[in-house]
């Protein structure tokens, strides 16, 4: 055999599969299409997010005072960390205009600046997350909708032997090919998308653990540069201040 003849081949077994068929594959060949959109633009933005996010905390570490670390991350306005760390500066200017006491207002605002940082990275997680719910579903969906195409066409295959009174092979096997390329695509289609979640799911933990490892240096910065800050009392506080604040 040279190869597969034209009404074998795969453009021939679509020219005569049904209406509900071609429906299936149309529906998981729209799904491969956004699954593989998602895939090339999460690959670059969660590869950026990932070096900036390492890159920033480093670079914040190092500056001289928490002004100058700021400024420094603005100079990277789509890094996760920048947004965070906006969110808590932007509570600090806040609360050092408000007209409280110092030791009221140093508990306020170490209370305050943990919960803006944790809203914080969640609202960076959740925007870097976005899609990913699709690939999640396509992985788990496509292969019973190709099932439910394939069952589809082998029920179509069996009402011709019946019609036709022959169930030689020869009659019933184009059909039951047909049938299967529903299974196939749908495979197809899961297999790239439920590698491409997990992939991305491990790029989003440690995202995560770079942004809650800023979030805690920003609090040790605060409780070492201003002066209404209060100071942790021992270990397990200025544990629970570093790593719990985020």
């Amino acid at each position: 055999m040279n190869g597969l003849t034209p009404h074998t081949s795969f453009l021939g077994m679509l020219a005569n599969a049904t209406p509900t068929v071609l429906f299936v594959l149309s529906v998981l060949a729209a799904m491969s299409v956004g699954c593989w959109s998602i895939i090339l633009v999460k690959i670059f933005t969660l590869t950026r997010a990932k070096r900036e996010a390492a890159r920033d905390y480093a670079r914040f570490q190092k500056a001289e005072s928490l002004r100058t670390a700021m400024q420094e991350l603005g100079e990277s306005r789509a890094s996760p960390s920048f947004h965070v760390g906006r969110l808590a500066f932007a509570e600090l200017v806040r609360m050092e205009e408000a007209p409280m006491p110092p030791v009221e207002k140093g508990r306020v605002t170490m209370d305050n600046i943990r919960r803006v940082l944790r809203q914080g990275v969640t609202e960076e997680l959740g925007n870097l997350s976005k899609t990913l719910p699709f690939l999640a579903t396509c992985a788990n969906a496509t292969p019973f909708i190709g099932l439910f195409g394939t069952v589809w066409g082998i029920m179509n295959s069996f009402h011709s032997i019946g019609l036709m009174q022959s169930a030689a092979l020869a009659a019933v096997a184009p059909g039951i090919s047909e049938a299967l390329i529903a299974t196939a695509i749908g495979l197809a289609v899961a297999i790239p998308a439920v590698i491409a979640y997990n992939f991305f799911l491990g790029y989003m933990q440690t995202i995560e653990r770079e942004l809650v490892n800023f979030a805690g240096a920003f609090l040790n910065r605060i409780q070492r540069e201003v002066r209404w800050a209060p100071i942790p009392t021992s270990q397990e506080e200025a544990a629970q201040n570093a790593v719990g604040g985020a």
